[in-house]
């Protein structure tokens, strides 16, 4: 909670741009430039966006390292709702794919991947999915606080000791799609959606429908990364915090089949959902700077 409420990350301000997806939507990015021939996508967790203060640490040490950074938005996320009644989902990996391929069109030499929560599952879902034909510019990722066992972890967000977390996002998720409603009344409809008190009945309602799913369990087992970690053809590295209070006991996964030869997982005694705050001086925190070294081993 406390990056969330009390952090403050100085930045100068991106570059924006609007890409086009293919069924007529729009992704929307935020560029920091400087000249560098290395690039590193940045991808937000559930309800986030790319000015979210997790978001702006990592690019601040990025940036530092002499990466070029491009953070981006899901879609309905950063201010401005999409045009299509679908929105983002934790395996909407083709539009992580279109941000990939428009940054490579940009004639940089190395890409890395970085992301956050659901941004970490869509990140090393994509990555599996790649496997073998994955770019050879892509150099690793690592991926913060991973919810790659997406039913478990619902499950562990329905207990009532995490109602505060689950209300919050419930609320974030209602005005979304209230908007949604509308736009697109004979889609989204939100009458009763007071009795929605989990993701399992979210994802029932909405998420599935809206994006080609059975329902929860088809969405959760499709989209889950854990199943295909294997899969990863290049370095990435997974930090989950033992004390992350999102996560269900096969987001810890401790067995090198599950991992694959590529993937390795850290779990520090301390460090939240997305936190990993640290106290110093310079204003980065411990996940920042364990980006840095990993990166620092990669290129």
């Amino acid at each position: 909670m406390w990056p969330t409420l009390f952090r403050k990350v100085e930045m100068v301000a991106p570059s924006p741009e609007v890409i086009a997806t293919d069924d007529e939507d729009e992704l929307h990015l935020d560029w920091y430039r400087q000249g560098s021939n290395r690039l590193a996508i940045v991808s937000h967790g559930l309800e986030g966006h790319s000015r979210r203060p997790y978001v702006l640490g990592l690019t601040r040490a990025l940036l530092s390292d002499g990466w070029d950074v491009l953070a981006w938005n899901f879609r309905s996320c950063g201010g401005v709702m999409n045009l299509q009644p679908r929105f983002y989902h934790s395996g909407a990996t083709e539009d992580l794919e279109r941000v990939v391929n428009h940054a490579l069109s940009k004639a940089y030499d190395t890409l890395f991947l970085s992301g956050f929560s659901m941004g970490g599952n869509l990140t090393l879902l994509y990555l599996g999915q790649q496997s073998e034909q994955v770019d050879s510019r892509i150099c690793g990722a690592i991926a913060y606080s991973v919810p790659c066992d997406l039913a478990g972890s619902a499950d562990v967000l329905a207990k009532p000791s995490r109602k505060i977390y689950m209300q919050r996002f419930l609320n974030d998720l209602y005005g979304k799609m209230k908007e949604k409603s509308e736009i697109f009344p004979d889609v989204v409809d939100v009458g009763g959606f007071e009795t929605i008190r989990n993701f399992r009945e979210f994802d029932d309602r909405y998420t599935a429908p809206l994006h080609g799913f059975a329902d929860a369990e088809d969405y959760w087992a499709q989209c889950s990364a854990l199943g295909r970690l294997r899969d990863i053809r290049v370095p990435a590295l997974m930090l989950n915090a033992a004390d992350d209070p999102f996560l269900s006991d096969q987001c810890f996964p401790d067995d090198q089949t599950k991992l694959g030869a590529h993937v390795s997982l850290e779990a520090p005694r301390w460090g939240g959902h997305v936190g990993f705050v640290e106290h110093a001086r310079d204003g980065y925190y411990w996940s920042e700077r364990r980006a840095i070294a990993f990166l620092q081993n990669l290129v």
